[in-house]
């Protein structure tokens, strides 16, 4: 279809593991409804049941197939996307839980045939920045996926009870994003959150996307759906009607 990507930006991505977009990734009428969608969800779901909304909400399709979006993931991962994936994530004011350092092919392992090409498209919902928990990345950590992990120190405090056992959080680079703008990362690349500390909330929406030569095991996602996004199926897998 398209790229919203220069040569240079996908280059930095390939290096690096992310990318800042700081441009709006939907009109204003779209990003709005989407935002009402979010607002909808989490009045009725609260906080820690938003993952895979798309399950539940199918006017979500509309944005995770949505041009604007998958011209920003195809010149990362090429022109047959399948859609892995997605959570609306929100952190309180104050209260806002801290994301301990992870790959998320730590978690996925065993269920993508590779972790190589996952982006996610971390979609800002409210104003994004380190005060209130915006996303870290640590530069050039995606060539693994598998770091050893260990029991957080206070697992009231985080979301996950587990984080990377030696990170070196002084190249840590946190984003900082206006509604309607993203970051895109690799699956494989260590990241993390810090609590929201602020008097803001801060919400956002993870778009996940995979190139169509990984296999989705089926045996290890049950339950679990994935759309054909763009272009043709290249491993066999099943996907939903869109």
């Amino acid at each position: 279809m398209g790229s919203r990507l220069s040569a240079e930006q996908t280059t930095a991505f390939h290096r690096d593991g992310y990318l800042s977009f700081r441009q709006p990734v939907f009109s204003t009428d779209e990003f709005d409804r989407l935002k009402a969608i979010f607002e909808e969800n989490l009045a009725q779901y609260g906080e820690d049941n938003l993952d895979v909304m798309h399950f539940r909400d199918p006017r979500l399709l509309e944005f995770l197939i949505h041009d604007s979006v998958l011209d920003l993931v195809e010149p990362l991962i090429g022109p047959n996307i399948g859609l892995w994936s997605s959570h609306f994530i929100s952190k309180s004011p104050r209260t806002g839980k801290a994301t301990p350092w992870h790959e998320d092919s730590s978690y996925w392992d065993g269920r993508v045939s590779t972790m190589e090409g996952i982006v996610t498209v971390w979609l800002a919902i409210d104003p994004v920045f380190p005060e209130n928990g915006s996303m870290g990345v640590i530069p050039g950590t995606h060539s693994n996926g598998f770091s050893q992990y260990k029991d957080v120190e206070d697992a009231s405090k985080n979301i996950f009870p587990t984080e990377i056992a030696a990170v070196d959080e002084s190249k840590a680079f946190y984003f900082t994003l206006d509604p309607n703008e993203c970051s895109l990362h690799e699956s494989r690349i260590i990241h993390g959150a810090k609590a929201n500390t602020s008097e803001f909330r801060r919400a956002g929406y993870t778009m996940r996307y995979f190139p169509t030569t990984s296999k989705i095991m089926p045996e290890r996602n049950q339950g679990h759906k994935v759309w054909l996004a763009r272009g043709v199926d290249l491993a066999g897998n099943h996907y939903e009607n869109v």
